[in-house]
């Protein structure tokens, strides 16, 4: 990979992560843990919860010492894989490298607050009448962008131009 990409790769890893800690920040200045502040009615509200386990909880009964240097460590453990893989990449993969991107900076993010927190600041709350989608925040929605581009490319990959 040329420099310019990593140089991409760093400046929207960034990015994410600053977004990603602003947002948690307001969250936690002007909100009290549970509230909800309707934004579109039946459909969207920003409601602060903490996520003290992975996705959708997963692994979040078990104890704090525990939980926490186990979920550290895979973040970590993940990132680690994540710069290798992008390391591994052609220069012409924009794409996949920015995927990539969006997904290291998300897990950077999220990483801050398991170090800092103990758990995750989530506030994104989607639903529909009692239906309600996990919470969510900037970083987990960078994560699942980049692994659905990742997904996409998995399954219908560019085919290599002829000539």
């Amino acid at each position: 990979m040329v420099a310019t990409g990593y140089g991409m790769v760093a400046t929207t890893a960034m990015v994410v992560v600053v977004l990603d800690q602003i947002t948690k920040w307001f969250v936690l200045q002007h909100m009290y843990l549970h509230q909800s502040i309707p934004l579109i009615d039946g459909v969207l509200s920003l409601t602060y919860i903490r996520n003290s386990g992975a996705a959708f909880g997963l692994f979040a009964d078990l104890p704090w010492a525990i939980r926490v240097p186990l979920l550290v460590t895979v973040s970590v453990g993940a990132l680690v894989v994540l710069v290798f893989i992008l390391r591994s990449l052609q220069p012409h993969e924009r794409a996949l490298r920015a995927a990539l991107a969006g997904v290291l900076g998300g897990a950077i993010g999220n990483l801050i607050d398991r170090v800092r927190f103990g758990e995750v600041v989530d506030f994104v709350d989607v639903y529909w009448r009692d239906y309600h989608w996990p919470a969510f925040n900037v970083a987990d929605s960078c994560i699942t962008v980049g692994i659905g581009v990742l997904l996409f490319h998995s399954l219908w990959p560019a085919r290599a131009p002829e000539g």
